[in-house]
């Protein structure tokens, strides 16, 4: 484990009746705007719950940002928060809501073109109005980070950025929040955490103890919660255990000192950005044949995987790594989210696309160790059609 530094300034409110903790989260002056998605908080009874809690505060709303949220629909939220001169934003919804959010709040005040945010990652996000969530979809572990992924389906791209002025001052946990959410909502919000802890822990062994332990702790938690989770979801431990293991996932921690892929999150942006698959359903196509293509470079962590999540401890270490990987694609096909390119009606043609655009944008070393070549990733989604 190498030396690091880690910083996470959100503040949790987590269980039932929390949403009335905006109250005394947002100062009594503030100008906030309520940024929504299609609209289902207003049948489900957040909304009524938000606006309580807000009381007589200055309040815009916009409602209308999409799953995988789109530059320019966010943009409209930008100009009614530079002409409203408001100073907050409150995102109520899941991971695409809160990742809007985000934006929002960096692009307010920026001087130049907005798109630089995401073309330059962010380096010259200098300031963002101050920031609070409440979640209603666990998936993204975006209410616990500052990073955010942005879409612009007019030029199909999608792009990521973070930056420390992002971080949500505050989120607001209620598990009760998503007992109306469809399934496959759920099932994707389970796969995408799954993913998450995979790229920060199946890598290379690094002396990492207390990291290790805890990565597999979420992984065996998401497994065990999953199937109840999406047959009773009006559950609340299950739910609620469901909700922490995916804010657990990428709030820092299991990733503090350790070595990272994301390899599998760059692949399927691009597959999304081109084919508009969900992107959880992405992470699930590329994340099974990319452990089979880095096998021998993962090999160390692999054989711990099988052991310590999937209990696999008999034959020889190759039948482990097999069963292993054949353990994950089953994980996500239990979960309704199919796992080969074809079953989304997408030709092996693009394989070499995704690689082309990923050459185009210099990350032509991806992986923990930047092995992972474009050639390697044509391989990878050839491998996985």
């Amino acid at each position: 484990m190498e030396n690091f530094s880690f910083h996470n300034p959100t503040r949790i409110h987590f269980g039932r009746g929390q949403i009335a903790a905006l109250a005394q989260e947002l100062p009594a002056d503030a100008r906030v705007l309520l940024l929504a998605g299609g609209g289902s908080i207003k049948q489900n009874g957040v909304y009524d719950q938000v606006k309580k809690a807000l009381g007589a505060r200055v309040t815009h709303e916009f409602f209308g940002v999409e799953a995988n949220p789109d530059y320019d629909t966010l943009m409209q939220a930008v100009a009614i928060c530079r002409r409203e001169k408001l100073d907050w934003v409150l995102p109520v919804g899941g991971g695409s809501v809160l990742d809007g959010a985000k934006f929002v709040a960096a692009a307010t005040p920026y001087a130049g073109d907005p798109w630089e945010i995401l073309t330059t990652r962010a380096a010259k996000v200098q300031g963002a109005l101050a920031i609070g969530a409440v979640l209603t979809l666990p998936a993204t572990g975006s209410e616990a980070n500052s990073f955010a992924v942005i879409s612009r389906r007019s030029i199909k791209e999608k792009l990521a950025f973070g930056s420390p002025h992002t971080f949500p001052r505050f989120s607001i946990l209620d598990p009760e929040t998503t007992f109306s959410l469809p399934a496959r909502q759920i099932a994707n919000g389970i796969g995408d955490a799954f993913c998450h802890v995979m790229e920060q822990y199946l890598t290379y062994p690094a002396d990492a103890a207390v990291q290790d332990r805890f990565a597999e702790g979420l992984l065996r938690t998401l497994v065990e919660v999953a199937p109840r989770s999406l047959s009773e979801p009006t559950h609340y431990a299950t739910r609620a255990n469901f909700i922490w293991a995916a804010t657990w996932a990428l709030n820092g921690w299991i990733g503090a000192g350790v070595p990272q892929d994301w390899a599998t999150h760059m692949i399927g942006h691009e597959l999304t950005a081109l084919h508009g698959i969900d992107h959880a359903r992405t992470l699930a196509i590329v994340l099974p044949s990319l452990l089979q293509n880095q096998r021998a470079a993962k090999r160390a962590k692999l054989l711990q995987y099988a052991e310590r999540v999937w209990d696999l401890r008999d034959g020889s270490e190759d039948a482990r790594i097999d069963a292993a990987i054949a353990k994950t694609r089953a994980f996500y096909e239990a979960l309704g989210i199919k796992t080969r390119l074809s079953d989304y009606g997408v030709r092996i043609e693009t394989a070499a696309e995704v690689a082309r655009r990923l050459q185009a944008r210099g990350m032509a070393k991806l992986g923990e160790r930047g092995e992972i070549t474009p050639a390697k990733v044509e391989e990878i989604l050839r491998a996985a059609a």
